[in-house]
């Protein structure tokens, strides 16, 4: 037997007790990049807001980070906290549906599939939702769909720009048609925004699917978008079967709608806190000079001449 063999041996024989293993891989310490591969230090790694620094890979983050990395510290309210889904169609799959919102309330600490509330990003007042993708996937239900809506409603009240990140597979199925009318619902919300001039931008991060981009993540005034993210309406699949044709290998990306004029910007992460703050302020209503307005009538001519001799006397002066 060679000296190899007998170091083989020697060490499938003797067993590693959990204390060692447990030693040797230390949970959480490190985080491995889906796409590169590359091992980065979850300190660091959380510090570049989850985007790889090898390959600037957008890593899936939930709804608690984002509000981390948009919202002022100790500037965050939220608005409609407490609102839980209840299952009208007592609806059952493998399991009934009431049994999995436990399950997914407990899993993730969350009530629903969305926050929402307002606060400051870098000074500026917002009203701000947040889809969270661990909570079924991001499913709009009722509850999402009546959480939004009150907080676009307050950013209307309150003349606040408008803010949604969205991250989801489409309308929850346990609902029903109640998932669907929440597109209808949350785009008149909108609209009653929209005709106050007052600005509403969707991010659209990886996923953004079904009734979710079919509604509001399309209506924005404009449309951000993270990098490589998967924005569609229905499954690649689906569309190949029915168009019977292959579809490009970067179809339904950020980058791709981008070339085709459905987004607006492709922002990445790290730089989406700065570019939101300089878009509100660019868009911010006009603040009301101190010159008075004269209005002109065509019926009083004199009116005119006394404007223009006014002015003259301050040039003059």
């Amino acid at each position: 037997m060679s000296l190899f063999d007998w170091f083989a041996n020697r060490q499938k024989s003797v067993p590693i007790s959990p204390e060692r293993q447990e030693r040797e891989i230390a949970d959480g310490l490190w985080v491995k990049c889906e796409k590169c591969g590359a091992l980065t230090y979850t300190k660091d790694l959380q510090a570049n807001l989850m985007v790889c620094l090898q390959c600037d890979h957008h890593m899936r983050v939930y709804s608690d980070d984002r509000i981390k990395q948009l919202i002022d510290e100790n500037t965050w309210q939220p608005i409609a906290a407490n609102l839980c889904s209840v299952d009208p169609l007592n609806f059952r799959d493998r399991k009934p549906y009431s049994d999995r919102l436990r399950e997914y309330r407990e899993k993730t600490g969350q009530i629903d599939a969305v926050q929402t509330g307002t606060g400051l990003l870098n000074g500026e007042s917002i009203a701000l939702g947040v889809m969270d993708f661990q909570f079924m996937g991001g499913s709009m239900g009722s509850v999402v769909g009546e959480k939004l809506t009150r907080m676009i409603e307050y950013g209307t009240e309150h003349q606040y720009p408008v803010v949604i990140i969205c991250a989801s597979g489409g309308a929850r199925m346990q609902e029903g048609m109640l998932s669907l009318m929440q597109m209808a619902k949350i785009s008149a919300a909108l609209e009653r925004h929209r005709e106050q001039k007052l600005l509403y931008i969707p991010v659209l991060t990886n996923p953004t699917t079904g009734g979710v981009t079919a509604s509001f993540a399309m209506l924005g005034d404009l449309i951000l978008a993270e990098p490589q993210a998967t924005i569609g309406f229905a499954g690649r699949r689906v569309i190949e079967q029915t168009l019977r044709e292959k579809l490009p290998d970067d179809f339904q990306t950020s980058e791709y709608l981008m070339a085709h004029g459905f987004i607006d910007a492709i922002v990445p992460r790290t730089q989406l806190k700065k570019t939101l703050t300089q878009l509100i302020k660019l868009h911010r209503p006009p603040q009301p000079t101190g010159r008075p307005f004269v209005k002109l009538s065509d019926s009083n001519p004199k009116s005119l001449s006394h404007v223009h001799r006014s002015e003259e006397t301050q040039q003059h002066r």
